[in-house]
């Protein structure tokens, strides 16, 4: 929901959500660590399946984007 709208927010459900976010985040972030510290970038290219990748990729870049936007309404606050 954006800010501003006429329907009432849930806050808690919202919580509750932005809680559930972050622990699939830390999941997320754990197994990525897990094949960054035992593969090479070339290796991980060379063998690894380029659809998984490319859409690994671009989820990463739409959750970069969208906390980037979160911490510029942070700093404004």
């Amino acid at each position: 929901m954006q800010s501003g709208n006429k329907k009432q927010l849930d806050v808690t459900r919202l919580q509750a959500d932005v809680a559930a976010a972050g622990v699939e985040l830390l999941s997320a972030h754990c197994a990525a660590d897990r094949v960054r510290l035992q593969y090479s970038p070339q290796d991980v290219v060379a063998f690894g399946e380029r659809k998984t990748l490319k859409k690994a990729i671009s989820s990463a870049e739409a959750l970069y984007r969208f906390f980037a936007l979160i911490k510029i309404e942070l700093e404004r606050s």
